[in-house]
C-alpha cells in the first residue's frame, strides 16, 4: 500500500499513528510536515475526504492562534485558506495521511482502519 503521512517528530499523536500503521504491516512514506507541508493538490484531495476546511487546520496550534484564524477563517476563500496551509506546515492538522484514494487527518484508529480498507 502506498500511503504518505505528514508528521511532526515531537508529536505524540503522529508517533502513535506511525506505530499503529507498522502494527498493521504498513510502511508509510513519512514527510516532515513543518519542512515540507502538503501542497495544494494534496490539500484539495484531503478536503474532498474530510469535507470541511476547518478540519485541515491545527486549531490548537500556536500559529493558528497567533494569526487569529478562529475569527479570520470564515472570511477566507477556500483558495486563500489552502494557500495558508501550503505555506505553513504548523497550521496543518497532523498526522495528515493520504493514499491514492482516501485520507485522514488527526489519528482516530477507526478512521484510519476505514482509510486502509478503502485504499
Amino acid at each position: 500500500m502506498n500511503i504518505r503521512v505528514y508528521t511532526y517528530e515531537k508529536c505524540d499523536t503522529c508517533r502513535r499513528a506511525v506505530k499503529w500503521l507498522a502494527a498493521q504491516g504498513v510502511s508509510p512514506q513519512i514527510v516532515p510536515i513543518r519542512e515540507s507541508p502538503p501542497g495544494l493538490p494534496e490539500l484539495r484531495a484531503m478536503l474532498g475526504h474530510v469535507g470541511k476546511l476547518r478540519r485541515l487546520f491545527n486549531t490548537s496550534g500556536k500559529d493558528y492562534q497567533e494569526m487569529n484564524l478562529k475569527d479570520r477563517l470564515p472570511g477566507l476563500t477556500e483558495d486563500e485558506a489552502l494557500a495558508l496551509l501550503a505555506k505553513n506546515g504548523n497550521l496543518v492538522k497532523r498526522p495528515f495521511a493520504l493514499t491514492a484514494s482516501t485520507g485522514a487527518v488527526g489519528f482516530k484508529e477507526e478512521e484510519w482502519k476505514q482509510m486502509l480498507r478503502s485504499s
